[in-house]
């Protein structure tokens, strides 16, 4: 069965591709070939005698340019060289230190694209403008614009050059890690839980309404199940799409698997009802409004997003690395994150259309699940040091105070059962003796 293309997949496509490490260096290379062939037909209409005129610009003989040319593209491909072998020992630093499910924020680093396409285009710049200059006895040509324009270019290589070493740096810091994960945890929440809901784009929600109430007596008989078309873990999930294929054809759907889960082919990811109103064209359409891929990805996913800066902390208190200290800044960012869902309002899992018709049911996230599997994969790995756990504490205290009943109850046992196991495995006096006082803090 041939693959549904849509909205939410070419979507997806060009956001792979707008952040893949090749696609920047390549348009850059694209837009320097494109600016030669220009400024060669600008040299070629103004003539030497015109271009003579400007004092800043080099005149040279067609060797000289040869030479100024050869020496801007060898210098420029020995950096593009070094650099993409410092970006290489990054990653390799990134994956065994942090972990593999970090590289993908290096893969996308911005920065480093731009820098690496400067040295590239600069020298398919040069080899361009080469191949124009002639210095025949029957004809003699300098695009001394041109060429002048290429000293430009290396101008601005070194100070890139530069830039990248103070970026290369900086990025591979712990610090500055996390406040990328962080970041990317905080845009995920504010995309599954919006301030305010724009009811023009998007479902309304309903809370006062039971899905039970509205689902058919023959939902589970009368449904047709959609399969996936390939394995690996769902990315994206098109609401929006879904919502305009259930209004067209008059059905209720039902997402089976969310954001972050894994499906292999043939697995069912969507239930349609009734199953006469959906036909094949439409059980594609269905199809693909979701986007499966071989990893995980944040847009959708805040499971994942946590997940990360976990490892982290996990991988910090283990014996190998022994660096409670970084297991700190985890639960601190962990707080913010965690801290941008205060006083969301939580979404409801029944989608209803403008006519208040139930049209897709769906799993939400449970902020109490969330919040304990986050903080209790730490807890398992820091009970023995003393620091790490007043800081859960104090986190989760901070947390738990802006958080809904259910969370908060969740929160305040998890914290009390940390406590006894932390004081249980306190090997000083003073440090359990800190502990109770704490316990003893959570249960008044």
């Amino acid at each position: 069965m041939a693959k549904s293309i849509s909205i939410t997949r070419v979507s997806a496509s060009w956001g792979r591709l707008n952040s893949s490490f090749w696609f920047v260096p390549t348009m850059m290379c694209a837009v320097a070939v494109g600016l030669s062939f220009l400024l060669i037909e600008v040299d070629t209409r103004l003539g030497v005698g015109t271009v003579s005129d400007f004092g800043l610009l080099y005149t040279f003989g067609p060797e000289g340019a040869r030479a100024i040319l050869s020496v801007i593209a060898s210098s420029m491909i020995t950096v593009a060289s070094l650099i993409f072998s410092i970006t290489m020992l990054s990653l390799q630093l990134a994956s065994s230190q942090f972990g593999p499910r970090v590289l993908e924020n290096f893969m996308r680093d911005r920065s480093n694209q731009i820098v690496l396409g400067t040295f590239v285009s600069t020298f398919l710049y040069c080899l361009v403008v080469l191949r124009a200059v002639r210095g025949t006895e029957d004809s003699i040509f300098v695009p001394h614009l041109t060429v002048a324009f290429a000293v430009v270019l290396a101008a601005v290589g070194v100070a890139v050059l530069i830039y990248f070493i103070h970026h290369i740096a900086t990025s591979i810091r712990i610090e500055t890690l996390l406040a990328q994960l962080a970041a990317d945890g905080c845009t995920s929440v504010d995309r599954l839980f919006p301030e305010r809901l724009d009811l023009d784009l998007g479902p309304l929600h309903c809370k006062d309404k039971p899905a039970a109430h509205w689902l058919p007596n023959d939902f589970e008989a009368g449904s047709k199940r959609v399969s996936a078309d390939a394995s690996g873990y769902v990315q994206n999930v098109g609401i929006e799409a879904l919502m305009r294929i259930a209004k067209r054809h008059d059905v209720v759907l039902r997402i089976e698997t969310p954001p972050g889960r894994f499906v292999t082919a043939g697995e069912c990811v969507i239930t349609a009802y009734p199953r006469d109103r959906v036909s094949d064209e439409i059980a594609d359409s269905l199809r693909g409004a979701l986007v499966i891929g071989r990893d995980r990805s944040v847009n959708q996913d805040l499971e994942f997003a946590i997940r990360r800066i976990v490892e982290l902390a996990q991988r910090s208190l283990s014996p190998g690395l022994n660096d409670p200290t970084t297991a700190l800044y985890c639960i601190d960012r962990l707080g913010e994150v965690f801290g941008r869902l205060s006083g969301r309002e939580l979404p409801s899992p029944i989608r209803y259309d403008e006519k208040g018709q139930l049209r897709i049911l769906t799993e939400v996230l449970v902020i109490e699940e969330l919040a304990r599997s986050a903080f209790s994969s730490i807890a398992r790995y820091g009970t023995s040091d003393v620091d790490v756990v007043t800081r859960l504490v104090d986190t989760m205290g901070k947390l738990s105070r802006s958080f809904p009943p259910a969370a908060r109850d969740a929160m305040l046992t998890l914290t009390e059962q940390v406590l006894i196991a932390s004081e249980h495995n306190a090997s000083l006096s003073f440090d359990r003796k800190a502990l109770q006082e704490l316990l003893r803090g959570q249960t008044v």
